[in-house]
């Protein structure tokens, strides 16, 4: 059974074979014994993304009562979906993003992790709740590694170009158009503006 763990840019959440380069979860187990999903799709607001591979740890997915694994293309589909780094197996990316969002000035003390989660897990969550779509903005306008879509497809910002994703990967790159809807958190694209680098899957440049 292909197993409903495979995160969009938008949030949602598909049961799709392929992995990607980055895991991740939301704050405890919203699985039931038999792996499926319960309705609502997070435990808490504490949304983060990890390695794959980390002190040799093993992991039976969807174990009963353990959190919920979750797996992205890459650090961008993380970003966008609301996940930010994790400070056990990422600490200096985490420390990075910390530090980008104090020079971007968009935070004026250094924040806490409960502050990062609300304003950040805590956006997409209420678009998730609510149906909603993202602020309207000038792709032009966003910084490398954040994302946008348009009439429900989903668009990388890299290089001055749109690069269409798919759960595989990228597709070959277009002109950015001149209107989206921001699918990253604003938190998360002040840290992109301000210098915080994410990994982007191989095909974005192929």
């Amino acid at each position: 059974m292909t197993l409903q763990n495979r995160v969009d840019p938008f949030g949602h959440i598909h049961a799709i074979a392929d992995r990607g380069l980055f895991m991740g979860n939301r704050g405890g187990c919203f699985h039931r014994d038999d792996k499926t999903l319960k309705p609502t799709h997070w435990r808490t607001r504490q949304w983060i993304y990890c390695v794959l591979e980390f002190k040799g740890r093993k992991r039976e997915l969807m174990s009963p009562g353990k959190y919920t694994e979750l797996f992205f293309l890459d650090e961008a589909t993380a970003l966008a979906a609301g996940h930010r780094p994790c400070y056990e197996c990422q600490r200096q990316k985490a420390l990075a993003f910390r530090e980008a969002l104090m020079d971007s000035g968009i935070l004026t003390e250094r924040p806490k992790v409960s502050d990062l989660n609300d304003r950040i897990a805590g956006e997409i969550q209420s678009r998730l709740k609510s149906g909603t779509q993202g602020p309207l903005v000038s792709p032009a306008d966003l910084p490398d590694g954040a994302m946008y879509e348009i009439g429900g497809d989903p668009y990388l910002v890299l290089g001055g170009e749109a690069v269409p994703w798919h759960f595989a990967g990228y597709d070959r790159a277009l002109s950015l158009h001149k209107a989206g809807r921001a699918l990253t958190p604003a938190v998360t694209r002040a840290a992109l503006k301000a210098g915080f680098s994410p990994v982007i899957h191989p095909t974005a440049t192929a």
